[in-house]
């Protein structure tokens, strides 16, 4: 198994994540509807599954990134 293959799960598990997320935010805006305020456990959980999303996003991107020889590599990125 490579770094590309590594990087395609990273993306469908970003999707994942995403579509966790979605259902999170259908759910609150459903309990708007129904009693005018949102669950803030959904809110939350919400938020939660995003940022994890992203960072599973960035992962990516540092993975699909070409990567450097050692004479141009930066000591941090």
């Amino acid at each position: 198994m490579g770094v590309e293959d590594i990087a395609d799960r990273l993306e469908a598990i970003a999707d994942e994540l995403g579509d966790l997320a979605f259902d999170h935010l259908r759910q609150a805006t459903s309990a708007v509807r129904t009693s005018g305020a949102p669950d803030p456990a959904d809110v939350a959980e919400e938020k939660r599954l995003t940022r994890a999303r992203r960072a599973v996003e960035k992962a990516v991107v540092v993975l699909r990134r070409p990567t450097k020889s050692a004479d141009d590599a930066d000591t941090f990125d």
